[in-house]
């Protein structure tokens, strides 16, 4: 996720958020009576992906949202037949703490009547600073955070504030902290002071007591973006056109990649996977498309939690097609969660529609497949 302008950039939306608050046609509309299965009491991951229908697995690797302030009936819909792993709030979608509550219970009862019993992932960024999706806490910026008398204090502090305030609308999941190492004033990562440091034992520190904090008040965290946007300029937004960071692997690996060891250490749970391109590592696809980067977060790093995309519909995946062929490449890399994140249900359906057919034709491997909806499962049920 990035940052600015453009009604259906993710990162325009994180900014505009702030400012508010301070598969397929087949599924559109209608429960399949195939969905209907009687509830999985799943005493194993492989046993309720068995029980599930073909759509109901595809669904349990996507994150839907969706536009205003009442999630659509399509989208509803998906939640009650178990075809949606969660969804991700916006500013738009938020009037006051009270009315995203009552949403939020909404979409937990509906997902009371799919077969499978497992907390949705109920997300949303509330990094701090100008990043906020709800009203309050964490005020400050991660950049005043790292800059302070005691960063990693006030890390602990904005960690548990986060948690506190998601979990107290019924949110489970923070998308942050933003772990970028920024190198120059006013370049991407530090331009909206999301950065916490130039200096990336500052920015592990951080990250790690942020983590710590707020995982401790039962919201995962979810580490972003690998393998880092410190280096990028600041017109070099991936929300908005493809991007390519020239950086050395030695570089990436000496410095941006360093609070990642430090958070895979805490225990964080998800980590976002940049859009951007790093020849370093991988020519060319983006970070999140290639089998090669998410190979370097899991074996070199050694994480085993959860794996999600930034935004589906981002500008730096122009020339890799449309939602479908996106949604089925990124699984393919090893994306565990797909993000469509455009406010728009029906490109959750679209998402999970593809990757539906691509199990079902033999282009995604249902072993590799299902192992990731195991470690999807696997969070959802510690968030219960």
């Amino acid at each position: 996720m990035s940052t600015v302008d453009g009604p259906l950039s993710r990162r325009g939306a994180l900014l505009a958020g702030t400012a508010a608050v301070a598969a397929g046609v087949g599924f559109a509309g209608r429960t399949d009576a195939a969905d209907q299965l009687a509830p999985v009491a799943a005493e194993s991951a492989a046993e309720a992906l068995a029980a599930m229908t073909p759509a109901q697995r595809a669904g349990q690797r996507v994150i839907y949202s969706y536009k205003g302030l009442t999630p659509p009936a399509q989208l509803m819909n998906a939640l009650r037949a178990g075809r949606a792993a969660g969804v991700i709030f916006f500013g738009e979608n938020i009037e006051s703490p009270s009315q995203i509550k009552r949403v939020v219970k909404s979409m937990v009862d509906a997902a009371a009547s799919a077969p499978l019993k497992a907390p949705l992932l109920l997300m949303t960024d509330q990094e701090g600073g100008m990043v906020r999706r709800l009203p309050g806490d964490p005020v400050p910026s991660a950049k005043k955070v790292g800059s302070s008398s005691d960063p990693k204090g006030q890390a602990k502090t904005t960690g548990t504030a986060a948690g506190k305030n998601l979990a107290s609308v019924g949110m489970n999941v923070n998308l942050a902290p933003v772990l970028d190492v920024y190198r120059t004033a006013g370049d991407f990562a530090d331009q909206y002071q999301r950065s916490y440091s130039k200096d990336p034992k500052v920015v592990s520190t951080c990250g790690s007591a942020f983590i710590t904090a707020q995982q401790a008040t039962g919201v995962a965290a979810a580490a972003k973006h690998f393998p880092g946007l410190g280096p990028a300029k600041a017109d070099q937004n991936t929300d908005l056109k493809p991007v390519t960071i020239k950086t050395s692997a030695a570089t990436l690996r000496g410095t941006d990649e360093v609070p990642y060891r430090s958070a895979i250490s805490a225990g964080v749970q998800m980590v976002m996977l940049s859009w951007a391109t790093y020849p370093a590592f991988d020519s060319r696809l983006p970070a999140g498309l290639s089998p090669t980067v998410v190979g370097e977060l899991r074996n070199r790093l050694g994480f085993k939690g959860v794996t999600i995309t930034d935004a589906l519909e981002a500008g730096a995946l122009k020339g890799h097609g449309g939602v479908r062929e996106r949604a089925v490449a990124a699984t393919a890399a090893g994306m565990d969660l797909i993000l469509c994140s455009a406010r728009d249900s029906n490109q959750g359906h679209d998402a999970v529609a593809a990757i539906r057919d691509a199990l079902a034709d033999g282009t995604l491997d249902g072993a590799a497949f299902d192992a990731g909806a195991k470690r999807v499962l696997a969070l959802r049920r510690s968030l219960a």
